[in-house]
């Protein structure tokens, strides 16, 4: 499995028509939700995805500090092949990436409520009362990275 990290204006025009193929096919087809997708975040975004020979397996954005939130933030994170350890290490990926192009110290995401476990196996920690968001329940969870990071 192949690491790719990616600034928007680096995208190819395949890699960004798979990527939204990609969300579309997870956020608004598998979980019947119709929602904006691209929303005007990805081009200040890093785009950091898993390849291997059937194309992109796992992906997310990496979204600088005062664009979603004060805080950096990872978002639309997607992985195709589930519970095999491919979002955790993407996750993983996602908050090196924040702090390194970044500079972040801490990081803020809007979490599905069924993926909390998930985001608490990397060191996030939920800060305020489950919401709806395009009709799926969401909490807000946060991370302060480790000094050094």
């Amino acid at each position: 499995m192949e690491l790719i990290v990616k600034h928007f204006k680096e995208l190819t025009t395949e890699e960004l028509m798979e990527i939204y193929r990609q969300r579309i096919a997870v956020f608004v087809v598998e979980q019947n939700c119709p929602y904006q997708d691209v929303d005007g975040l990805d081009p200040c975004a890093y785009h950091v995805y898993l390849r291997d020979e059937e194309g992109i397996q796992a992906y997310l954005r990496v979204l600088p500090q005062e664009t979603r939130y004060p805080d950096a933030s990872l978002g639309r994170v997607i992985s195709l092949k589930r519970r095999c350890g491919l979002a955790t290490r993407l996750l993983k990926e996602g908050i090196a990436i924040a702090a390194e192009k970044f500079g972040a110290k801490s990081l803020t995401i809007s979490a599905q409520k069924y993926a909390c476990s998930l985001y608490e196996k990397v060191g996030f920690v939920c800060t305020e009362d489950e919401y709806l968001e395009d009709g799926i329940p969401h909490v807000r969870m946060t991370m302060t990275l480790p000094f050094g990071s």
